[in-house]
């Protein structure tokens, strides 16, 4: 295993590939379909990386798909065997949220000598804790970000709080306080309920709640057309807060503090936002992508996610940040997304998006420029 401080070199990594002969490979959850289609529409071979008991998907959708390979953790992809496969079919690897959690940031960055789409180096930016985390990005950019408290001591106003879940540890166990009173009673009830665990208050992000319209903006840094683009806008629906959402206000109230709230992300639907914010979300987007260059060199590639809010005074305050293909891209496949279609006379999703700057940068010979 190299260390940590020691990169993979693109020669490296691209040795002995035959380019004129790419696969496309990720793993099979996340918005893998949404990969796989349209690497497909482009042309291109596809691999899954399926898990045991998660494959059946990648399977009945045969026609995108035309090597499963089925391991018994989506870990051991790191293992030689995989490696083998995966060079010898000279696959490109596409990052997704799954393969952050399931595979690990060190794993990624040392012990996966697979060419990746996108920058392998600034995945571990998606935390809101540790020396590598995307506030610091949001900061450097100048991009309007949430208060954050370091402690519940200095809550003085209502917060959104996010820690990881106890149980469904790919997720996390987010909670809504009015103040710092009721942070400790929700906080207390949640771990009596099993949603969190005490130990994980270190790992706690306390955030400034910010009411507005919430918007996930799709974002692409093409390396082949040097320009950042928006390709699509999706909300997330999350459970149970959707079905808690759809009951009377009365019954809300009466639920509040017997019902736990988990907002666990399951899925997604498309929107636009009003054509005059559309200047400000282009200037976000080009911030981030400036300040991501001078944070982790050589930047951003290729497909990013800002969560946003829109406030009553048309202000926008970032929340979260995806530094790889979003979780909501599976609502435009097969479609094609709003945005896209503005720039190539045709709908396109952000994964045919991604095969398409795979492809040019095949022919251009800037192959090398766009994985890490």
């Amino acid at each position: 295993m190299r260390s940590l401080s020691s990169r993979y070199s693109v020669n490296e990594l691209l040795n002995g590939y035959d380019t004129k002969s790419i696969s496309i490979s990720t793993i099979a959850s996340h918005s893998a379909l949404d990969v796989f289609d349209g690497a497909k529409d482009e042309g291109f071979k596809t691999i899954a990386i399926c898990q045991r008991g998660r494959e059946k998907p990648y399977l009945r959708f045969r026609r995108i798909i035309d090597m499963p390979i089925i391991l018994d953790r989506f870990a051991d992809v790191i293992k030689q065997d995989v490696i083998d496969m995966l060079r010898k079919n000279n696959a490109i690897f596409i990052p997704n949220r799954s393969f952050a959690v399931y595979v690990g940031y060190d794993n990624i960055e040392s012990r996966f000598p697979i060419p990746i789409f996108g920058n392998r180096y600034l995945l571990r930016y998606e935390e809101r804790v540790g020396d590598k985390n995307y506030y610091k990005i949001l900061d450097l950019a100048g991009i309007r970000r949430p208060k954050t408290f370091s402690s519940p001591d200095e809550i003085d106003r209502p917060v959104m709080v996010k820690l990881p879940h106890a149980r469904k540890r790919v997720e996390r166990g987010f909670f809504i306080a009015i103040d710092r009173d009721d942070f400790q009673k929700r906080f207390n009830k949640l771990v009596a309920d099993g949603i969190i665990k005490p130990e994980d208050m270190s790992r706690a992000s306390i955030e400034e709640l910010i009411i507005g319209a919430h918007f996930n903006v799709n974002y692409f840094n093409s390396i082949a057309r040097k320009d950042v683009e928006i390709i699509s806008i999706d909300r997330r629906l999350q459970t149970n807060l959707d079905g808690f959402l759809r009951m009377p206000a009365d019954i809300q109230l009466e639920l509040r503090d017997i019902m736990d709230i988990e907002m666990i992300e399951i899925g997604h639907e498309m929107a636009t936002i009003r054509e005059s914010m559309l200047e400000k979300l282009f200037e976000i987007g080009d911030k981030f992508v400036e300040a991501t260059k001078i944070i982790e060199s050589p930047g951003i590639i290729g497909p990013f996610t800002l969560q946003l809010m829109v406030t009553s005074d048309l202000d926008v305050v970032v929340f979260d940040v995806a530094p790889r293909i979003g979780g909501g891209t599976n609502v435009h496949m097969g479609i094609g997304s709003q945005y896209s279609k503005l720039y190539f006379g045709k709908p396109i999703s952000m994964g045919r998006r991604i095969a398409m700057e795979i492809r040019e940068c095949i022919e251009l010979n800037c192959i090398d420029k766009i994985i890490t």
